[in-house]
């Protein structure tokens, strides 16, 4: 199941026995967590039937006798396993035992979970076998559910959906803004989210300004600014942004800096091998959203092959500076100035 069905389901009341949530994107776990903890039982019930446990703290066993409990004056009871990824010998691993011919415990319960329990599983950073038998068990009667991380590209429109859901739009430029300074990391983007929607009421399309105004990025001294004008070769602009880069370099790391600039010199090389040329063509195979054709396509002209070959490999060169390869001595601003004066020439 995806996330939206699983949220779907839940609001509608249609509850699992069983949600081992496994998977590298935390954010999706949490927010599943979180809503079967706060909306399955009323506060009174919560009191007797809801128990909340860590998995470096318990075995196999005590979970069980949770697991099997009946609830108090409530239809269902909730057990939470926080960091389940900790719990010992909790994935079978699909052996019998010699000396009974038994099944591993948590595969037999799995088969046939107790229907006024909701077990809730967090595997964080790990994922199991789907091929599993056990696996197979708890997709039968549960959900398993993988929460992925999403690339990097999928990020801005990720956002845009995000919003939307708050009663909010958002410009693309003020997507990727956000996008490129706080990655793909998705419990801190709707942190800072969360931050702006205090201050800016609903219904307003969020712009750049806004961003810079409630979350301090500065919206033309930033990296997709330096992008932008890179592709442009605006010198002038250029220089302005690596100057305030230089002054500010704790917020503007080169080390952040330049990976997002390979990214964009990346995708200027994929335009020019790009087979279909169109705008839709383009789109795809960059996978960006039609709104930056336009900058694509500019920076495809003022950068050819053999100049956007050159600026990926000056990237890499500097990237190694960076981290003190043949460079004792020259600090970050410099190294940023250094490499933007070659990238332009």
């Amino acid at each position: 199941m995806k996330f939206e069905e699983i949220i779907s389901d839940l609001q509608k009341k249609i509850y699992r026995p069983v949600y081992f949530l496994m998977g590298e994107e935390t954010y999706f776990i949490d927010e599943i967590t979180n809503y079967i903890s706060k909306h399955v039982l009323t506060e009174v019930e919560q009191e007797f039937n809801q128990s909340v446990v860590y998995g470096r703290d318990l075995d196999v066993a005590t979970l069980l006798s949770y697991a099997k409990r009946f609830p108090m004056m409530a239809n269902y009871q909730v057990v939470i396993v926080k960091e389940a990824q900790d719990l010992k010998n909790l994935v079978p691993d699909g052996r019998v035992k010699e000396d009974k011919k038994e099944k591993h415990p948590m595969e037999a319960y799995y088969e046939n979970p107790l229907k006024s329990t909701i077990l809730v599983l967090c595997y964080k950073y790990k994922t199991i076998d789907r091929r599993k038998t056990y696996s197979k068990s708890i997709e039968k009667h549960g959900v398993l559910f993988t929460a992925e991380k999403l690339y990097d590209n999928q990020i801005p429109s990720w956002i845009d959906n995000f919003l939307k859901k708050k009663n909010y739009t958002i410009r693309p430029e003020a997507a990727v803004m956000l996008s490129e300074y706080l990655g793909a990391d998705l419990g801190k983007i709707v942190n800072e989210l969360s931050k702006l929607a205090i201050n800016v009421p609903a219904g307003t399309e969020i712009t750049p300004l806004h961003i810079e105004q409630n979350i301090g990025i500065s919206k033309d001294f930033n990296v997709f600014e330096l992008q932008r004008s890179l592709g442009k070769k605006d010198v002038f602009k250029c220089y302005q942004i690596v100057n305030y880069f230089g002054a500010n370099t704790k917020e503007n790391p080169i080390q952040k800096t330049i990976p997002a600039l390979y990214s964009y010199f990346s995708k200027i090389l994929m335009f020019h091998y790009a087979p279909d040329k169109s705008r839709t063509g383009i789109c795809t195979a960059l996978g960006i959203l039609p709104f930056f054709y336009p900058e694509y396509l500019t920076a495809s002209k003022n950068f050819g092959i053999k100049k956007t070959r050159q600026a990926i490999s000056l990237l890499r060169k500097y990237d190694m500076k960076s981290k003190g390869v043949d460079n004792a001595t020259i600090g970050d601003g410099e190294l940023m100035k250094e490499l933007v004066y070659q990238l332009l020439n």
